[in-house]
């Protein structure tokens, strides 16, 4: 699958501390891949040093709108790539998957990285990985035990699921669980990659910025859920 155009889509916002490590992480190991940033205004020079890594690969859009979905989908529109995927832009350690899941793509459709099967784990702060865990739990029931991690947000795909399964790309974080259970219901090949996901290098969320607004977000992504999980289509 390596010898695939693979296109890697990144969020941003104020992630000049990591971004540049992340993005190099994935020129140096991927050949033939392009990256498509999307920046929701960023104030501490995140684009900027985007800028100054000086590579004809790299596509940026910079908005005003915030929300992952849709940089997802803009970033999916403007994608050419046979493997489209997407990883955390503030986390090198998940860029430095990115070969594994694309060989892996050899015999599955979705490849996520994935906290909660045998090898994976979650070492950020007790209360976030307590919500994270638990949210998972509740989706489990309600949705399938066979998918364990539903949030990690963290993928590669075959660019002919979206032929079964197109995301609904609005809001957050609850896009990528719709999603994923989507693809599942619709006997999509899903594998999940163990992962360790590190400790926090900054305390704050792309989606919540405390703890109590990510259990709201979770319990929000719930209701998407249970009226995703009522839909035909």
């Amino acid at each position: 699958m390596m010898d695939k155009k693979i296109s890697i889509i990144l969020s941003t916002y104020n992630e000049a501390s990591f971004i540049e490590e992340t993005i190099n992480e994935i020129l140096n190991n991927i050949k033939n891949v392009e990256i498509i940033l999307v920046d929701d205004s960023s104030s501490d020079g995140t684009l900027e040093k985007v800028k100054n890594i000086g590579n004809p690969n790299i596509k940026i859009f910079s908005r005003k709108l915030r929300g992952l979905a849709s940089a997802f989908l803009l970033g999916l529109i403007n994608s050419s790539g046979d493997i489209v995927g997407w990883v955390d832009s503030n986390m090198k350690s998940a860029a430095a998957k990115l070969p594994e899941m694309i060989d892996q793509l050899n015999n599955n459709e979705i490849v996520l990285l994935s906290r909660y099967v045998e090898g994976g784990d979650d070492k950020r702060d007790k209360f976030r990985s307590f919500a994270s865990r638990f949210l998972n739990w509740i989706y489990q029931l309600t949705l399938s035990k066979k998918i364990k991690d539903y949030t990690s947000g963290m993928f590669v795909m075959k660019r002919s699921v979206l032929l079964t399964a197109i995301p609904n790309c609005f809001g957050h974080g609850e896009f990528f669980v719709e999603f994923i259970y989507k693809a599942h219901k619709r006997n999509v090949k899903i594998y999940e990659l163990p992962f360790i996901q590190p400790p926090d290098l900054e305390k704050r969320s792309k989606t919540a910025s405390s703890l109590l607004h990510f259990i709201h977000l979770g319990f929000h992504y719930m209701g998407v859920i249970f009226h995703a999980r009522t839909r035909r289509n």
